[in-house]
């Protein structure tokens, strides 16, 4: 853990990408239930991970061609 003292900014290009990452992981944990997955092997975890997130990028161009924000993935269903 980093000492208060020691602290530097982040770039904020940096701090924007990061903060995205970390936002689509917590949707997909969240909406996708990625963290439970009843897959029996490697290839089946996979292949559900893979789904889910190819679904998420299908949600996020939508959103995207709509002129929605592309973090709200509710959106692009409605």
């Amino acid at each position: 853990m980093r000492s208060i003292r020691n602290y530097k900014p982040q770039f904020p290009l940096f701090a924007k990408c990061r903060k995205r990452v970390e936002t689509l992981f917590s949707q997909l944990d969240d909406q996708f239930m990625m963290v439970r997955n009843y897959a029996k092997n490697i290839d089946g975890i996979f292949s559900r991970m893979s789904a889910k997130i190819a679904a998420t990028t299908v949600l996020q161009y939508i959103n995207k061609l709509n002129n929605k924000p592309i973090g709200q993935l509710k959106y692009a269903l409605s």
